[in-house]
């Protein structure tokens, strides 16, 4: 009783000197903290762009010549404000799917191409990679028989295949779609053959000792002990085909969110480009949370 009441006074007494204010949930302290760091790199986002910093500048022809004698003369005020930024960005969600032709469209309509090829590569890359790791995570032989080909193919760059895929297949859109393929096979086949190797020994034992076949096996004791270091896999392919579809497009041209970002810049038109980098990034956390939380429900629990 006495460590009891002394705990209780030592409880009140933090209470008194904290001025007996309630402590908010993580959340919302999380959540303003946040905010408060928004506001302080927009600030300094404001004074660095103020118009006494933002004036004309020589243009060097180097630069000038990389971007277009015209559009290099056209910098005159420098970066964009917040608020320039911002109009530019009311300006593209307004009307995101316009077209004025094949190399003039929408934000919405280049960040719909981007996502259908990454999607497309992905998907691929999990019908390949998730039944190939189960048989390396399986076999010892196939491990080691595979693995010297998975360390040399894997560190290779994917855009490193980009000129390769266009030679062979010809259509700069299905080369891209090639590449989100490689890019995104390699962490999914390394963490499904983890995960499928790393099941616990005695679980198997019991599968054996009940003469389990081995298709039951593999799904009912197999994938749902592995189900969360797959997930962790998938959820890292999809990031990775994200960053590399942005690259892709920007060396194939034609469409897609890389590409207008690339366009966006030959025009110096440096607020689109601004936009084109916040959705990619929001786009990219969207996908993220979806895999994250379809990963929280394949979690295996014991």
């Amino acid at each position: 009783m006495a460590t009891t009441d002394i705990a209780d006074s030592a409880a009140s007494f933090r209470r008194k000197e904290r001025g007996g204010l309630p402590k908010f949930p993580l959340g919302i302290r999380a959540a303003c903290l946040s905010l408060v760091i928004l506001a302080l790199l927009v600030g300094v986002w404001q004074l660095a762009t103020a118009p006494a910093a933002s004036v004309a500048t020589t243009v060097d022809p180097e630069y000038a010549a990389l971007v277009s004698g015209a559009a290099a003369e056209g910098q005159k005020t420098g970066f964009p404000t917040p608020a320039d930024f911002v109009s530019t960005l009311w300006g593209q969600i307004k009307n995101p799917f316009y077209v004025h032709g094949a190399n003039d469209q929408g934000i919405g309509i280049q960040l719909g191409y981007s996502l259908g090829r990454v999607l497309l590569g992905y998907f691929l890359a999990a019908i390949v990679a998730i039944p190939l790791g189960f048989v390396i995570g399986m076999s010892p032989l196939i491990h080691r028989a595979l693995d010297p080909f998975i360390q040399i193919l894997k560190p290779i760059s994917p855009l490193a295949w980009m000129p390769l895929a266009l030679y062979t297949i010809k259509d700069s859109s299905i080369s891209a779609i090639f590449v989100i393929f490689i890019c995104a096979l390699w962490p999914m086949l390394l963490n499904t053959a983890f995960g499928v190797a790393s099941v616990r020994k005695e679980w198997l034992n019991v599968a054996a000792t009940l003469e389990v076949s081995p298709l039951r096996k593999a799904f009912q004791v197999i994938l749902p002990a592995a189900a969360p270091t797959i997930m962790t896999g998938m959820r890292i392919s999809i990031g990775i085909a994200w960053l590399v579809i942005i690259a892709a497009e920007m060396l194939v041209g034609g469409t897609g969110i890389g590409y207008f970002v690339w366009n966006e810049w030959n025009n110096l038109s440096i607020s689109n480009i601004l936009t084109a980098i916040l959705l990619i990034g929001l786009t990219g956390m969207a996908l993220d949370v979806i895999l994250a939380r379809a990963a929280r429900l394949v979690a295996y629990r014991e």
